[in-house]
């Protein structure tokens, strides 16, 4: 089930250009109406393709305001029920909320590292393409280390 935004909750992000939602989407499916001209509700993210939505997550856990939803899966909550993710510096609060009134919450750390902070190429050598025929240079068991179009394309 895709997500969809509530927009009695939703802020648009406080006017800035890009939202929350809109950063974080894998998919780029989160639009913001500026001015209302394509929902109806300016200055609110939505879904402009729900069809295509990968129920990832991402944007219902990141959204400040918790006004993105999306129907959980029935292995985690019974239909009826409900989940939000409450984020927080260090770490990420599940409620899910049962259809007979149960409320459980679960505590998750997560790791926040500085936006472009990673290198993961950093501290690696070099390919050395001389070598690429080497058996062996590729990976130790594979069966196709002396075939040339397995290991490199066009």
């Amino acid at each position: 089930m895709p997500t969809f935004v509530r927009t009695d909750k939703c802020d648009g992000c406080k006017g800035q250009d890009k939202t929350a939602c809109m950063y974080i989407c894998p998919h780029d499916l989160m639009k913001l109406d500026k001015d209302g001209s394509e929902t109806g509700h300016a200055m609110k993210a939505w879904n402009q393709e729900p069809e295509q939505c990968w129920e990832c997550y991402s944007c219902v856990k990141i959204c400040p305001q918790q006004a993105i939803e999306c129907r959980h899966y029935a292995d985690i909550v019974p239909l009826g029920g409900s989940v939000q993710p409450l984020r927080g510096t260090d770490s990420i609060m599940w409620t899910i909320k049962f259809r007979n009134g149960t409320i459980k919450r679960f505590k998750f750390p997560i790791r926040t590292t500085p936006e472009g902070s990673i290198k993961p190429y950093e501290n690696k050598p070099k390919a050395d393409m001389a070598k690429i025929d080497q058996s062996g240079f590729f990976t130790a068991n594979s069966i196709h280390t002396t075939d040339r179009s397995q290991l490199l394309s066009g």
